[in-house]
C-alpha cells in the first residue's frame, strides 16, 4: 500500500503557512524578526506553526498551568501563554538571562507577563527544585536533547491526566531513520521516540511538524 504524505516544498510550506489564524500577527512576526538578527543561534527558534499548533492545544484543553524547558527569545512560552485559561500560568525555564530578555519585553507587549514567571538556571536542578504541590496540564520541551528523558521522568509525575507533554526536535534534522546516529543528542532523541512509543503511562504519536514533534498525553 501506498504511504500517504505528501512531501512539501517552498510553495507549498508558503501556502500552509499562510493558513493559520495568528498568521501575519505583529508581535509574533517582530519577535522573529529580532531573532533571526542573532545569526545562526535563530535556528533554535521554533516555526510559525509549531506556535500555533501550541496554542490551538493549549486551549483545546483548556490549561491552568503550563511549563516550558527552554524558552530562547520566547516565541514558544508567548504562544503557550496565549492559549491559557483567563487566570493561567506558565512556568519558563532557561539559563540565559540574555535571550531571555528578549521574551520578556515581547511577553509584555503581548500582555502576557503575568501569566509567566521565569526562572533562570539549568534545567535538571529547577526541576528537581519545584515546589511539591506543582501539577501542570501542559509541558513542552526544547532544551538539551541529551537531558529530555530527564526531563521527562522529571516532569511526568507532575501532570495531570490527560495533560500533555511535547517534545520539539524529534526528527533531528531528517536524520533518524537513515542508519547510525553517532551525536549524543541524536542518539538520546532516537532512544527517547522508541521509550515513548511504548510506555504505557502516556499515549503518544511524532508529528513531521517542522523539525519533528513528539505529543505525549497521560493516561
Amino acid at each position: 500500500m501506498k504511504l500517504k504524505y505528501i512531501s512539501l516544498n517552498d510553495r507549498l510550506y508558503r501556502y500552509v503557512g499562510a493558513c493559520r489564524s495568528d498568521a501575519g500577527d505583529p508581535i509574533l512576526e517582530a519577535l522573529r524578526v529580532e531573532t533571526e538578527s542573532l545569526g545562526d543561534i535563530s535556528r533554535m527558534q521554533i516555526s510559525r506553526e509549531q506556535g500555533s499548533f501550541m496554542t490551538l492545544l493549549v486551549a483545546a484543553i483548556g490549561a491552568k498551568s503550563a511549563i516550558e524547558v527552554g524558552t530562547f527569545t520566547g516565541y514558544s512560552s508567548l504562544c503557550i501563554a496565549r492559549g491559557l485559561a483567563p487566570r493561567g500560568q506558565l512556568i519558563c525555564i532557561d539559563q540565559s538571562e540574555e535571550w531571555t530578555g528578549i521574551a520578556r519585553k515581547y511577553w509584555a507587549q503581548a500582555g502576557v507577563e503575568n501569566k509567566i514567571e521565569l526562572r533562570l538556571g539549568p534545567a535538571v536542578p529547577t526541576l528537581k527544585k519545584l515546589g511539591r504541590h506543582l501539577r501542570f496540564n501542559f509541558a513542552f520541551i526544547d532544551a538539551d536533547k541529551t537531558e529530555y528523558e530527564a526531563y521527562y521522568e522529571l516532569l511526568l509525575p507532575r501532570i495531570r491526566q490527560n495533560g500533555l507533554i511535547l517534545f520539539d526536535n524529534m526528527l533531528w534534522g531528517g536524520r533518524l531513520g537513515a542508519g547510525r546516529i553517532r551525536q549524543p543528542g541524536g542518539r538520546a532523541i532516537k532512544k527517547l521516540n522508541r521509550k515513548l512509543a511504548r510506555d504505557k503511562r502516556i499515549e503518544s504519536v511524532l508529528l513531521p511538524v517542522a523539525d519533528g514533534i513528539h505529543v505525549c498525553r497521560k493516561r
